[in-house]
């Protein structure tokens, strides 16, 4: 009886237990996938509210139009520019007036407003030292009345995103450290029942790698498997999520969701594969008396 023929037969006895390795390690990645995309949602958010803060560009009173617009041009070259409007003295008294009302300037009995431009950066720009250089910048023309924006706010938003990026890492990593353990003990429990055959095949002269080479494959193959399964579960969390907050919606990035879903999909064959190959290593290594 050859060594191929060994290996068959009891291979495929093992299956209903490689079906319970499966499940286990498809829910453990299901979770840390859970996690990751909740991880991105929050990273989204915070991008969704930074490039939501204004900056205002207000110009001098006497500055012609022409001259504010020709400003506009330069100031959209930019690489820090994510979008902008040009907001005239007519127009930002409109929108004064359905704010507040129009007593005030009809008091005043003039627009004391200012021809203005509103400024929405790129997230990676809303911080302190990106601002003020921003601020230079924009100062550096004589049209230029002055340059604001919500300072105290920007300071607060990024503390509390540093604050939640931290907690989350700390999570994050003591769930990839909890999944790798229990993805490792499952798939050791699964070979546990192939100890004999492997020690058998280690007897009849097969060489370390013809006796791991079946097993790896298998693992490799359990790995996509439970990826599949997990990335499906993530997916199908996700449409249930947006359906009962559609807000949800705008978050949706499908690069991150591709990034998040390729490396359920490495992780789960890495570490199903190295896990197999480790128990059959440890099998081989381990004395016939010792395996009862």
């Amino acid at each position: 009886m050859s060594t191929e023929q060994v290996i068959t037969p009891k291979v495929k006895k093992g299956k209903a237990t490689y079906i319970y390795s499966i499940i286990g390690v498809a829910l453990v990645l299901f979770l840390l996938g859970a996690l990751g995309w909740l991880v991105i949602n929050a990273g989204q958010l915070s991008k969704v509210l930074k490039e939501n803060i204004e900056v205002i560009v207000e110009f001098n009173d006497n500055t012609r139009d022409e001259m504010a617009i020709k400003m506009k041009n330069i100031i959209d070259q930019q690489a820090f520019v994510k979008s902008s409007e040009y907001i005239s003295k007519e127009k930002a008294a409109e929108i004064f007036k359905k704010e507040v009302g129009d007593e005030f300037l009809q008091v005043l009995d003039y627009n004391p407003l200012f021809t203005s431009i509103n400024i929405h950066l790129h997230a990676d720009y809303m911080n302190t030292d990106s601002l003020k250089k921003i601020e230079r910048f924009l100062k550096q023309s004589n049209i230029v009345r002055g340059v604001s924006y919500q300072k105290n706010l920007i300071d607060i938003m990024n503390k509390n995103v540093r604050r939640i990026g931290l907690v989350i890492l700390a999570i994050s990593l003591f769930l990839i450290f909890s999944v790798i353990i229990l993805i490792d003990n499952t798939i050791r429990l699964a070979m546990f029942s192939n100890r004999f055959l492997i020690k058998t095949m280690q007897m009849v002269g097969a060489t370390r790698w013809f006796i791991a080479k079946p097993f790896n494959i298998r693992g490799v193959i359990n790995g996509i498997i439970s990826a599949l399964i997990a990335i499906v579960g993530i997916w199908l969390l996700k449409f249930f999520a947006e359906s009962a907050l559609p807000e949800l919606k705008s978050l949706y990035s499908l690069k991150w969701m591709l990034i998040l879903c390729s490396s359920i999909l490495t992780l789960g064959i890495l570490i199903s594969l190295l896990s197999t190959h480790r128990a059959v290593i440890k099998y081989l290594k381990t004395q016939l008396d010792d395996l009862y």
